[in-house]
């Protein structure tokens, strides 16, 4: 029998024969469910063995103006975070407004931290840019330069960190830090690298198999990994200020730079479970579990929780808004 599929905007019926899923397809679907149930026993059985009492206490125990630093440093880096996407403006041409700019960028950044990037970061920007007028080619291009900037940023900090400043691991680790330095040396010289590419070859556009590769200006690129670099160095920040400077701001932020490199890794939405137990793993020998965990929650929920609903709220308004934008209209009677 063939299969048929209804196409979303015109209605019209396609009678090709739907693609049969592979084996490859079911065994990752199958590889994932099976990693997120190990996730998941792991995390029960390792909450059963922590000192909810000492957590609960340190929680409690967070004087106020450490909250009220660690939020205003949550405000500052959404607030930085929020310009990425004014690279991609800058880089397109296009002529939204700059506020318009930066808060889908807002609202696609809440939601990525939360829900992973496929939909938040992604899926959200081509809602919300698409139904302000933009092409699918330039939301492309924007999307790219601003998680370009973000990792650019992460490289140059990271290399950094593991090679001039490497943690000291946990004494039971029984092994040193040269890898984290050959490690910090290859994104050094790759960050480096690529200011030399733009400085040489900056401002050019190549075509290669019908993708598009851009090297922005040495001046932009520059701009990205500056603005990246103070991001990450304030979300560190907020654990720092949490945790009551009772461990070093550097550990504390190369910790949080291997933590979010392995959430990504392990494709756990908001690295649940992961990031935290990053923190533990490498951290539990200078700082007691209870204290880690109690910082963890409150920077949880100063940068990802309150983000969120104030996102939602501000998504709910574009929605609406968007409805009534002439370029938005005008591309529904086009359709139509």
């Amino acid at each position: 029998m063939t299969a048929a599929r209804i196409l979303p905007r015109n209605g019209l019926i396609d009678t090709e024969p739907a693609r049969p899923t592979s084996w490859w397809t079911w065994a990752k679907r199958v590889m994932t469910l099976a990693f997120f149930i190990a996730v998941g026993v792991l995390m029960y059985h390792y909450a059963q063995n922590l000192d909810w009492d000492d957590i609960l206490d340190s929680l409690r125990g967070t004087p106020v103006p450490a909250l009220l630093i660690a939020c205003g440093l949550a405000v500052a880096s959404h607030l930085l975070y929020s310009c990425f996407d004014l690279i991609g403006k800058r880089y397109t041409g296009h002529d939204l407004p700059t506020l318009t700019v930066m808060a889908v960028n807002f609202v696609s950044y809440a939601f990525n931290l939360c829900i992973g990037s496929l939909v938040g970061g992604v899926g959200f920007r081509y809602r919300l840019y698409s139904r302000l007028g933009l092409s699918k080619g330039v939301i492309t291009r924007i999307v790219s330069m601003s998680m370009l900037t973000n990792w650019l940023g992460y490289k140059l900090l990271a290399g950094l960190l593991f090679l001039i400043h490497p943690l000291a691991l946990p004494p039971s680790w029984h092994m040193g830090n040269h890898g984290l330095q050959w490690a910090g040396a290859a994104l050094v010289a790759i960050s480096l690298a690529y200011i030399i590419a733009c400085v040489r070859l900056g401002d050019h556009t190549w075509t290669v198999r019908g993708h598009e590769f851009y090297l922005p200006p040495w001046r932009m690129a520059v701009l990205q990994m500056f603005i990246s670099c103070v991001n990450w160095s304030l979300m560190a920040g907020i654990i720092y200020v949490l945790l009551q400077q009772r461990v070093a701001y550097t550990d504390v932020l190369t910790v949080l730079l291997v933590g979010a490199i392995a959430g990504v890794i392990a494709h756990v939405p908001a690295g649940l479970g992961v990031f935290e137990f990053v923190f533990i793993a490498l951290l539990s020998h200078q700082v007691s579990e209870g204290r880690l965990i109690a910082a963890l929650l409150g920077y949880r929920a100063i940068y990802y929780i309150i983000p969120l609903a104030a996102a939602s709220l501000l998504y709910l308004a574009m929605e609406i808004h968007a409805k009534r934008h002439p370029r938005y209209v005008a591309a529904r009677r086009k359709d139509a």
